[in-house]
């Protein structure tokens, strides 16, 4: 058990100190996630509710990892924007406002890239939702859907992708704002190509939505909560547009 302690603080030590365990760590977040949807890609076949279950615990996994770089590292959510004055009535109207403005800015970044990436590549046919049958009009499963969202989206690809991303990627420099600049950038490029099944368009809007909210994070101080409220507001539209579309 004291070896395992010590080579944990050993590992702990290097996330700090080491920029090859750095970017080991961020590589081995992404490589979590390739596994399981590797891996769990034939079990799921064309059942759209197993297709979004596998991305879940996908989601899921990276975010135990994050936990972990954390933990071994002696650091908490906090560190990453999740800090508990929140649930303060003042602050927490406070950032209900904020995720507000936030949510427009994300909206209106999306609208740009619907723009920009007519002009580029052309307007595209319209996207096949038939994978989302199942929300038509079905209520409980909507329920379910807004609070699997809310968890694996909303919450989780906020800390994965602004909170813990622009944080480590910034780490990796002195921290100052070219670091910063450039871990916006780097962060929300990823989140555009992570929409790669959306099409071209699809990762232009998304890859503009995460520039906005990676600087609506710095903005607001790395609030983290203020995205999270944003992001779920962006789901609660989406999902309730599926709702009531028709199949």
């Amino acid at each position: 058990m004291d070896q395992l302690d010590r080579l944990l603080s050993t590992v702990g030590e290097l996330l700090v100190s080491s920029k090859a365990a750095k970017i080991g760590e961020i590589g081995a977040l992404f490589a979590v996630a390739w596994v399981v949807l590797r891996l769990g890609a034939p079990f799921a076949g064309e059942n759209p509710l197993a297709k979004q279950g596998v991305v879940w615990i996908a989601n899921i996994l990276m975010l135990a990892t994050v936990w972990l770089g954390l933990r071994l590292r002696g650091e908490g959510w906090a560190h990453l924007g999740l800090r508990r004055g929140v649930i303060h009535r003042r602050a927490l109207w406070g950032a209900v406002w904020r995720s507000l403005v936030v949510c427009a800015a994300a909206i209106a970044s999306a609208a740009i890239g619907s723009i920009v990436g007519a002009n580029l590549v052309g307007i595209p046919e319209q996207a096949d939702l038939s994978g989302y049958n199942y929300l038509s009009g079905n209520l409980p499963m909507l329920i379910l859907a807004l609070l699997g969202v809310y968890v694996v989206s909303s919450f989780g690809e906020e800390v994965i992708y602004r909170g813990f991303l622009i944080t480590r990627i910034a780490e990796l420099a002195d921290g100052g704002k070219t670091a910063l600049r450039v871990a916006i950038i780097v962060s929300s490029v990823i989140f555009g190509l992570i929409h790669y099944e959306w099409g071209a368009m699809g990762m232009l809007q998304t890859g503009l939505m995460g520039l906005a909210l990676a600087i609506s994070y710095l903005m607001v101080k790395r609030n983290l909560w203020v995205l999270v409220l944003a992001h779920a507001y962006l789901d609660t539209v989406l999902l309730v547009q599926l709702y009531f579309a028709p199949q």
